[in-house]
């Protein structure tokens, strides 16, 4: 099984389909309840439901996960049964899977009720027809607006400051504004400044400021100096800076963070914006930067677009051939 635990849970929709092709003669003793097995429908949708939550013991590489909604239609047409499954779930992984096994398991449940009486009916697809959630979602988003910024101007721009009175004497590697620097540039930012700074608010407060007001970057990360140490200004600092606050991106850090490691909690972490960069502020310990790394992206990319006036609306991921199974 693949490693989710560094996955932010979010609500996670999928939608499935499968169409059995049936008999009318068959679509007639449904519709009159006069099937020898009795109303196959109802039990389809219990067996559907039943298959969503169980999908991790049917096949092995699927994570067990709290589906917390599975909703089934049948849909009956002349000659075949249409059965659309919805599944939810607030969690770290999609939820495809337990959808696309849901609908199969209503097909073959109206295909075993109905087969003493119909010998020709056919499994015709079971398909994935739309999805939400996760980083696909966003995948679209920054597709889309990439393309109209590389039409308009360059990349974007972010910054890297590493608070640290050591590294500033030159002990030591600086391993968490190394992470930032080549994440950013994976994220398609063009960094244009990464410094290392003693944890004094005279020194990161003018620092800061050349950043957001000269070089017009639009993201500045600084890693450090967010704890309890007698020497952990960075905070008030930034604070000074700070036009508009964004606390949910802090709170989102110390969240993710606190489930992992209790002491995520002594965090001071701030974030906001000035101007048109926003300012985030993560702690120094590499594993934390990593974490944070993990909340922040692709998400906080999204912010850009509102800082232009744009809202939330994105696109659905939606499947037309996503077969699970061909034709029998």
């Amino acid at each position: 099984m693949r490693d989710i635990s560094q996955k932010v849970s979010t609500l996670r929709t999928a939608v499935a389909k499968a169409v059995l092709r049936v008999s009318p003669s068959t679509i007639e003793q449904i519709k009159n309840n006069t099937l020898p097995k009795g109303n196959p429908l109802e039990v389809a949708k219990v067996a559907a439901i039943q298959a969503a939550k169980n999908t991790s013991q049917i096949i092995p590489y699927c994570h067990p996960l709290p589906v917390d909604y599975v909703g089934v239609e049948f849909h009956l047409d002349e000659d075949c049964i249409v059965i659309k499954v919805t599944v939810k779930a607030i969690y770290k992984t999609g939820v495809e899977m337990e959808a696309l096994t849901a609908a199969s398991v209503a097909a073959l449940t109206i295909y075993d009720m109905a087969k003493m009486v119909d010998d020709l009916m056919l499994i015709e697809q079971v398909t994935l027809e739309e999805k939400r959630g996760g980083k696909s979602d966003y995948a679209a988003h920054d597709t889309e607006e990439n393309s109209s910024r590389t039409e308009k101007t360059s990349k974007q721009k972010a910054a890297v400051l590493t608070l640290s009175d050591s590294l500033s004497r030159g002990k030591g590697e600086d391993i968490s504004g190394k992470m930032l620097t080549t994440a950013l540039s994976d994220e398609g930012f063009e960094v244009v400044e990464y410094t290392i700074l003693a944890d004094d608010e005279a020194e990161i407060v003018p620092a800061a400021r050349r950043i957001c007001d000269e070089l017009k970057a639009d993201l500045l990360i600084t890693t450090g100096g967010t704890g309890l140490g007698p020497r952990d200004r960075t905070p008030e600092a930034l604070s000074r800076l700070i036009e508009r606050e964004l606390p949910g991106i802090a709170e989102a850090l110390r969240a993710y963070g606190q489930e992992r490691n209790s002491f995520s909690m002594l965090s001071r972490a701030v974030a906001g914006q000035r101007d048109r960069t926003i300012i985030i502020s993560l702690p120094g310990a590499p594993q934390a930067v990593q974490d944070g790394l993990k909340v922040l992206f692709p998400v906080i990319k999204h912010a850009f677009k509102m800082m232009e006036g744009h809202g939330h609306g994105h696109k659905h991921k939606t499947h037309e051939h996503s077969s699970a199974h061909g034709k029998k």
